[in-house]
């Protein structure tokens, strides 16, 4: 009898989740704040209550939709205390309830359609990324309060809508920049989980550098052991300002293995980097074999470029490469892997006696505006993307591996401007569009330097984002092979979990709609409003943001009001570049 009792409590508990009168709570409604903003909305009177409500999946969704929909429910169910069941299959007759139906909203696998009326709602898309991109425009629709960890027994309801949605670009990245600083992957999935609600589709992980060999790789185990690993590390813009501190990180396989599941239940790949020939002092440092001048090497303390890169005109060169990505290939499923390329000097080539006979023998020369050495470079890109190739795998570079030739297939991404993008895509290659004017978000969030963390240089405020048109200057015609963009967030100063959020953070919500909206969709000033929610989200998740939209300059521990306009112009004529400060101007805006 005690038992029954207690199975009829909790029964009618789960009942009242849904069949209580929403008159007798308090819901917390949000106007609608969506980033980006989807193609089509059309808002009414009315709201449907989600806590507690039945989920059902349609099964021609697949399984990866399935889970992601299970995902959504549970979370409700960990804020509310009422569970949300989820079903397989299409219910007999729908009354009420959250359905997910197979369906095509248009040729863009990522679009979804979303109807929210007094039945319950029901989304359409064609497959898990509509239903991934569905979900996250759902969550924003809620209060902040569901994000946050502190939530109990909360109920929601989202109002009713009639959503059509659908992205630009199918390439939505961001750069994180573990090789310089690293972050642990605690941290590296609190970036994620909000690059997906802003459906970001795209991490690419930077995890070799100079200054640091950060992913485990089993046939060479001194990458790690000894290439993860800097003596000190340069804290600021003059050379000397060196911590003498050691340095070091790595991930593990079975970590990136966790992480690439992570992102893929959160609907993003991860596309790692292994950054080839150049940027390899670290590998050089563990191997010096690998290396011209054989060594000795020491994995770099200081930023800049390196002239020491891997020789090749040696096979064990090859050999490692290949041996590397193999082991790649094996832990990032994507299609993509980014083989770099940029910043590879010359000067060791010019002078290697096995580096000048790769050349006789393949007969390079200097022509067309470009020397043997850069076709040496074109022939070790042509030899990896082949390699690779063979793995049914494609190939990213950053817009150097456009001098001298190139197979085609390859995809560029453009940094120093827009013209080589424009220039990749007249050729025929598809390019991502990520250049540093707009898309370099380790730039200071304002104009007020003294008062913000040190930083590489240069300002690239929230606004200045979300102005950038991806495709000026493009050729008609040539539009289709600019498949995304991109911003990038290096981390030559950033060395902490809370300042690589305080970059990321607003300027990834203007990265969003500049990869998701069409051509004259965006609107700053519904933007701005749509912000405040967000900033909500970033409290209710605990989030470092910058605050420079709400008029507050600076890291938590050193805000300060901003500067009114004619206070901004006094202070910029004596403003001191970040390089031209001594240490002790300077120290203060060091974040350790």
């Amino acid at each position: 009898m005690k038992n029954f009792t207690i199975l009829a409590v909790l029964s009618l508990l789960l009942l009242s989740c849904k069949s209580a009168p929403s008159g007798d709570y308090a819901f917390e409604d949000v106007p609608f704040s969506v980033i980006p903003y989807p193609s089509k909305v059309e808002m009414s009177e009315g709201f449907y209550e989600i806590t507690g409500a039945k989920f059902y999946v349609d099964s021609n969704l697949g399984d990866e939709s399935l889970d992601a929909v299970r995902g959504f429910a549970a979370r409700l169910h960990e804020v509310s205390a009422c569970k949300n069941k989820v079903k397989a299959g299409a219910p007999a007759k729908f009354k009420d309830g959250v359905r997910f139906v197979s369906g095509a909203v248009s040729d863009n696998p990522d679009s979804y359609r979303l109807e929210i009326d007094e039945t319950g709602i029901t989304v359409t898309a064609s497959g898990v990324e509509g239903v991934f991109n569905a979900i996250h425009t759902i969550m924003q629709m809620l209060p902040a309060s569901f994000f946050s960890p502190e939530t109990k027994d909360a109920r929601y309801r989202v109002q009713y809508a009639s959503i059509e949605d659908s992205p630009r670009f199918s390439y939505r990245g961001v750069l994180i920049d573990s090789g310089r600083h690293f972050f642990p992957a605690s941290e590296i999935k609190k970036c994620l989980d909000i690059m997906a609600l802003y459906k970001v589709n795209r991490f690419h992980w930077h995890l070799t550098e100079d200054q640091g060999w950060r992913l485990e790789i089993k046939k060479y185990p001194r990458l790690t052991e000894v290439g993860s690993i800097r003596k000190e590390t340069q804290v600021a813009h003059w050379r000397d300002s060196l911590d003498h501190k050691e340095y070091g990180g790595f991930y593990t396989q079975e970590e990136v293995r966790d992480v690439v599941a992570y992102a893929k239940e959160r609907g993003i790949t991860v596309i790692p980097e292994v950054d080839l020939p150049g940027h390899m002092q670290s590998a050089l440092t563990a191997y010096p074999e690998l290396g011209c001048t054989g060594g000795p090497y020491e994995v770099a303390t200081t930023w800049g470029v390196k002239p020491d890169v891997l020789c090749p005109g040696q096979e064990k060169t090859f050999e490692f490469l290949e041996d590397v990505l193999t082991e790649v290939m094996d832990l990032f499923p994507s299609e993509y892997i980014n083989i770099g390329g940029d910043e590879c000097p010359k000067i060791r080539w010019k002078e290697c006696p096995r580096c000048q006979a790769r050349i006789k023998e393949l007969g390079l020369s200097d022509h067309d505006g470009h020397t043997a050495e850069q076709y040496l470079q074109s022939y070790v890109t042509n030899r990896i993307q082949k390699f690779l190739a063979e793995h049914g795998r494609k190939i990213i570079g950053w817009e150097e591996i456009l001098e001298g030739d190139l197979d085609e297939g390859a995809t560029i991404m453009s940094w120093r401007g827009i013209e080589p993008g424009i220039r990749a895509a007249a050729r025929g290659f598809d390019a991502i569009m990520s250049p540093g004017y707009y898309m370099y978000i380790d730039r200071y969030n304002s104009e007020e330097w003294d008062r913000e963390p040190v930083s590489i240089g240069a300002c690239l405020p929230t606004e200045l984002v979300y102005s950038y048109e991806p495709c000026e200057g493009v050729a008609p015609g040539a539009e289709s092979h600019i498949i995304g963009v991109q911003a990038n967030l290096w981390t030559e100063f950033i060395a902490s979990p809370d300042y690589l959020e305080y970059m990321l953070l607003p300027r990834l919500a203007a990265l969003s709609e500049v990869q998701w909206e069409a051509v004259g969709s965006r609107n700053w000033e519904r933007f701005r409003a749509a912000m405040d929610h967000s900033r909500d989200i970033y409290e209710a998740m605990g989030y470092t943001y910058a605050k420079h939209l709400w008029g507050i300059v600076g890291m938590p521990g050193y805000e300060k009001p901003a500067r009114t306009p004619e206070e901004l112009e006094a202070y910029l004529k004596v403003r001191k570049g970040p390089w031209e400060m001594s240490y002790e101007e300077g120290k203060n805006l060091i974040i350790k």
